[in-house]
């Protein structure tokens, strides 16, 4: 119990702790990658991520916690973009268009919110995650900066999961994992969705790290953040993470040997969470005696009966209000969140904000199954290997956040839209290989890949489309 508390205290910030030292570390890290950034601009969109992902500024209980780091380094990036001329033209794919038309329409909406206040309060904060995701489109194109770009998002929310887990193990289950305070996932089903889009990110630095104890890290943070997951006592996440699972064992490259793991392990997992764990996730088959589960229900309805009455633009960010509730809602005094990334957007943005929110998921999923389907006829190339395991794991990534997300008030997480960046990174980085292979007039391989099923447009598509006919 005593090693508990000191491992707790180690990683916490405490009222009581006056210290500055981790402030003005923090501090001094996050400013020490300025003048870097100013030369290198794609490690400033890297470090934007770290800090949105990991939060380091909130683990701390002084002047670091409220600095607007995150702006500094965005700033600093668009500036270093500006003289730098290392900006590349942003590709022009269906998932970018139907991202720029996503983010069109929410502005477009934004202008008729209901309550105008918090409406652009928070698309103040949606178009700069917005921001980013096409300044990383444009400057983590390469090879190298795709991986650090996993590297970044694994390790910034996988410290979560391995401090979560370790806690979850000493205190026996019993205590809940939450995530860092005033973030977007401070609240143990927002932390638990963000580690459970984590675990294929994990799983594919765990297959292609070439050094054995970079495997054997990653092997570890999978399995503790697996119990960080169930820590947090979030029915979302724990729908979320078998639905996953079992995805991820079907997508592995040995499929029956990680069928028959996830069969082992889940079990065992489930066994040693406490009774009152157990009684809570057992809530789920009677939702109609919880009412937080009743609550959801209304929300859900409150946001399909506002979408009909507002079929244009519905109520705008900051629709779930009491005052639309009394309007729209079947019990209009049980006022509740979206608690699902479906009915929030429809509520926000109506149906076709929904439509466009469905569109990008799909286009994001169809843009890995290509990335598959060219690594499959290109088996002997390990980068298109490579670029296929990754397109399997950020599916999966999908499959878990379409699943909690559910269930969770999460349609504008920025981790959602960095695996959407992903996809579309993963693909370029496909194509291009495609084409340095054909360039090269090397036969045996260009050979394994002419029955790629897909249609071409553009100068580069040019290339790919002689080399797919």
């Amino acid at each position: 119990m005593v090693f508990k508390k000191k491992l707790f205290v180690a990683f916490t910030p405490s009222k009581n702790d006056n210290r500055p030292v981790r402030d003005i570390f923090v501090t001094l890290v996050v400013l020490g990658f300025v003048p870097l950034i100013f030369r290198r601009p794609y490690v400033g969109a890297l470090v934007y991520y770290w800090l949105s992902f990991m939060n380091p500024h909130r683990l701390t209980w002084g002047f670091a916690q409220s600095q607007p780091f995150a702006l500094i380094i965005a700033l600093a990036t668009l500036v270093s973009l500006f003289f730098s001329g290392e900006w590349r033209r942003i590709p022009r794919t269906r998932e970018t268009m139907v991202l720029l038309l996503f983010v069109g329409w929410m502005f477009f909406t934004t202008q008729f919110a209901y309550d105008q206040v918090t409406a652009a309060k928070e698309w103040s904060r949606v178009w700069k995650i917005q921001l980013m995701v096409v300044v990383s489109l444009a400057l983590l194109q390469e090879r190298d900066r795709i991986i650090a770009f996993v590297w970044v998002i694994a390790l910034s929310l996988g410290f979560y999961g391995v401090k979560g887990g370790l806690f979850t193990l000493l205190g026996g289950g019993e205590n809940l994992v939450w995530g860092p305070p005033g973030s977007f996932i401070e609240g143990n089903n927002e932390i638990g969705l963000a580690m459970l889009m984590t675990l294929p990110l994990l799983r594919f630095l765990q297959m292609s790290a070439e050094k054995q104890w970079v495997k054997n890290g990653c092997r570890i943070a999978l399995i503790l953040t697996g119990v960080s997951i169930l820590g947090t006592h979030s029915r979302g996440a724990f729908v979320g993470v078998i639905v996953m699972l079992i995805f991820l064992a079907w997508k592995s490259r040995q499929r029956l040997p990680a069928m028959a793991l996830v069969i082992i392990m889940l079990p065992l997992g489930l066994l040693f969470m406490p009774e009152s764990w157990q009684d809570r996730m057992r809530s789920i088959r009677n939702y109609e005696q919880d009412t937080s589960a009743m609550g959801r229900i209304n929300s859900w309805q409150f946001a399909w009966n506002l979408a009909k009455g507002q079929p244009i633009v519905a109520g705008g960010f900051g629709a779930f209000n009491r005052d639309l509730f009394e309007w729209y809602a079947p019990n209009p005094d049980d006022v509740h969140d979206a608690h699902s990334i479906y009915f929030e957007v429809l509520a926000e943005h109506g149906f076709i904000g929904l439509f466009l929110f469905l569109l990008l998921m799909f286009l994001a999923w169809r843009a890995c199954s290509l990335t598959i389907a060219t690594s499959k006829r290109a088996r002997d190339d390990p980068e298109l290997t490579q670029w296929g395991d990754l397109a399997r794991m950020v599916q999966v990534c999908l499959v878990g956040y379409a699943t909690s997300g559910a269930f969770l008030g999460l349609a504008y997480f920025d981790l959602y839209y960095a695996l959407v960046t992903l996809a579309i990174l993963v693909r370029m980085a496909a194509e291009s290989r495609i084409t340095e292979v054909y360039a090269r007039g090397s036969t045996s391989q260009a050979e394994t890949v002419t029955t790629a099923p897909t249609r071409f447009r553009g100068r580069r598509a040019q290339a790919l489309g002689r080399l797919y006919t």
